[in-house]
Parts: C-alpha cells; sequence; structure tokens
C-alpha cells in the first residue's frame, strides 16, 4: 500500500507538471516482492521516493520505524522501503519539451486507486477471517 500511495504522489506531480516546460514524466519502478526487498536494502539508486504521510504509531521520533519487539525486521536507516522512480515516456511531447500526457497520467491514477482498494479489500477480509477465528465457540 506504501508502494501505492507513493505511486499516486508521483502521478499527482506529474499532472500538477503538465504545463512546465521540459517537464518529463516519473513513474515508480512495478512493485514485485524481490524489487521491495531490493529498495528496503537500498539497492536502487538514489533516486527514491521517502515513504508520505507524517508521524503514525510505531514511528521513531525522528520519523524513522522503530523496532519495538525483538521478531520486527530491520529496516537500514529507520525509514520504510523507498521505491526507484523511472522515467516514463509517453507517446507525446508538446513543442516546450512536456512530455505529461493527461489521459495516460489519469488511467495510471485510476489503475493505481483500483490496485489500493483492492489491497485494503483483501486486508478487511482477512481481518475479518482472524476476528472469526478468534471469537469463542458458540459467540
Amino acid at each position: 500500500m506504501g508502494y501505492l500511495a507513493n505511486r499516486q504522489r508521483l502521478i499527482a506531480e506529474n499532472v500538477a507538471n503538465s504545463d512546465t516546460p521540459g517537464f518529463a514524466p516519473r513513474d515508480l519502478k512495478p512493485f514485485t516482492v524481490s524489487n521491495k526487498s531490493q529498495t528496503a536494502a537500498g539497492a536502487q539508486g538514489t533516486s527514491a521516493i521517502p515513504s508520505i504521510g507524517g508521524p503514525s504509531p510505531g514511528l521513531a521520533p525522528s520519523g524513522g520505524m522503530a523496532m519495538t519487539q525483538s521478531g520486527h525486521m530491520d529496516v537500514p536507516n529507520g525509514k520504510g522501503p523507498s521505491y526507484k522512480t523511472t522515467g516514463s515516456p509517453d507517446s507525446e511531447m508538446t513543442i516546450d519539451r512536456n512530455g505529461v500526457v493527461l489521459e495516460d497520467q489519469m488511467i495510471k491514477l485510476t489503475d493505481t486507486r483500483m490496485d489500493y482498494d483492492a489491497a485494503i479489500s483483501f486486508y478487511q477480509a482477512s481481518l475479518g477471517m482472524l476476528k472469526t477465528a478468534i471469537k469463542k465457540p458458540g459467540s
């Protein structure tokens, strides 16, 4: 879900800069489990987008993640995963060298929103199964 939130933010930046001369749209590298483990280790390069959002439970005072139990995974630099951006060359470019195609960005935004909704739906279903599993028999 963090990947999808960051992708949505990046698409919003592309749309906001659709009139900026020379602006090239960017997108995030497609998310995979192996891709996520590499990004958490910092192996994806330097053009990373930090996690968005303010402090939340479980974050260290500096805004990074805090290990509150021995079973937590260690995250380098105390920050959450970051994702590598890629150039997103669209098929059209305006005279002022702006490469943002609003229709393409809206399609990406819709796809991202549908993926986010699916992730939320899976999360809620798994919570429902856990609640069912912990109920007392006969209640």
